[in-house]
């Protein structure tokens, strides 16, 4: 590793670089408020139609064993989430612009590439996921649903024009719509609650199972994404916080605690997909439902009400939505963080959306409907693969002491996100080779 120069050029996210107050000397829930934000942001990308294919096949092929692996893929999320935090507010770099600062030109770029394809893949399950969600809502066609998505780029630039709170308090709403819908079709589904609770314990049949194993990694792979590691050491700047030692620590404690509220909100919301396709679908015997047109035309016929699937699809197209403006901002972030290049933010969205909805526009054309969740699982597949490329270069830039001071991670944090990092690994290696197994078959 070389360390080419410590600063940035610019700050990450320029436009909106500290420009969230923290009032001072304001007590714990004024505090609370002001550091909230930046973890649901991210949150999002926990909730996306990526993560939605896999909880229902678990949910639907084997009932609630696989709620473990959703708890501890989000524990997972947390300590890594923390460890990005903990970079932005320490170095006031975030992960992009550590990587350039500190290692080669030619690995920068290729981690800038690796990042682009991961960004590009997970913009392909927002413009599906919104374009299904579109088609089931209002029977738009999937191929115009498709093109429609490509006209949110308006609704950010102007959100983020009017200022970033609102950006954040869109999201939120949107979060707690989708929380809502969950929370009624739950009430329909009255799933047995001590199943349920049998779901949270592990059980041997996880590893032995080859098919259940191989839904678990996806899990994995749709829940801890690797743009969010960028994403989020760029959003815990946008707060003006006191540069102080003291300030930082406060910082750190807040972030952490915004991190830890929003992750398990969308803990919960990922549980409630599983537990309601495990509560209709298997119940019912429909043990094979991955589809998400599936799952919606299936849900009134069993649970005798059309709401249930009205709510499903809204829920859905909330979800699409979000991520998209999360996955722009990501995009700005590692752009201008890798290659200190800066683009107006409606020609970045253009690019990333182009990307996303070619692949979109020939799998609908070519494949229909049928093509459509295979490009989902794909599109998780390659997040995965890219995953271990945003999470070791964290681990090492938070443990050096040379670059994070006294906010370097302590030997048991530094242990911990090792062991993260290096099963988060093999489980990739070992979803790439069954896929690709698979494949050929």
């Amino acid at each position: 590793m070389t360390s080419h120069n410590n600063a940035p050029a610019s700050p990450s996210l320029p436009e909106v670089h500290r420009s969230v107050i923290v009032p001072v000397g304001a007590g714990f829930w004024r505090k609370v408020l002001a550091f909230s934000g930046p973890g649901f942001l991210v949150a999002v990308g926990y909730m996306d139609p990526g993560n939605w294919a896999t909880d229902l096949a678990g949910g639907s092929r084997f009932a609630y064993t696989l709620i473990f692996v959703l708890m501890m893929s989000n524990l997972m999320a947390i300590l890594v989430q923390a460890l990005a935090a903990r970079l932005g507010i320490a170095t006031q770099l975030d992960l992009a612009q550590a990587c350039r600062a500190y290692y080669s030109r030619g690995t920068s770029i290729v981690l800038w590439v690796l990042c682009e394809i991961a960004i590009a893949a997970c913009d392909l399950a927002e413009v599906i996921g919104s374009a299904i969600a579109l088609n089931l809502l209002f029977h738009i066609p999937l191929l115009l649903g498709v093109c429609v998505t490509a006209l949110d780029v308006l609704a950010i630039l102007y959100l983020q024009h009017k200022g970033f709170r609102y950006l954040e308090a869109v999201v939120v709403s949107l979060i707690a719509i989708i929380g809502g819908c969950y929370l009624i079709e739950l009430l329909l589904v009255r799933p047995n609650v001590v199943e349920i609770a049998k779901g949270f314990i592990p059980t041997p049949e996880i590893l032995t199972n080859h098919e259940m194993l191989y839904i678990a990694i996806g899990m994995l792979g749709a829940t801890v994404m690797p743009h969010n590691l960028y994403l989020h050491s760029s959003l815990v700047q946008t707060r003006a916080i006191d540069r102080t030692p003291e300030g930082m620590r406060t910082a750190l404690r807040y972030n952490f605690l915004d991190s830890c509220i929003a992750l398990n909100s969308a803990f919960l919301i990922n549980a409630a997909i599983l537990i309601m396709a495990a509560g209709t679908f298997y119940q019912a015997g429909y043990k094979h439902v991955a589809e998400i047109q599936d799952a919606y035309h299936t849900l009134t016929p069993l649970l005798g009400s059309q709401l249930a699937a009205v709510l499903f699809a809204v829920a859905l197209l909330c979800s699409g939505q979000n991520s998209t403006l999360t996955g722009t901002l990501a995009g700005q972030i590692v752009m201008e963080g890798f290659l200190n290049l800066r683009l107006t933010p409606w020609l970045r969205r253009l690019i990333t959306r182009l990307l996303a909805i070619i692949p979109a526009v020939i799998t609908v054309i070519f494949f229909g409907q049928a093509g459509t969740a295979k490009l989902l699982i794909f599109s998780q597949v390659i997040l995965s693969l890219q995953l271990s490329f945003a999470v070791i270069p964290l681990v090492r830039f938070t443990g050096d002491r040379r670059k994070m001071g006294e906010f370097a991670n302590p030997r048991w944090l530094q242990l911990l996100s090792w062991a993260v990092a290096g099963i988060i690994a093999l489980l990739n290696a070992y979803l790439l080779v069954q896929t690709v197994r698979d494949w050929i078959r």
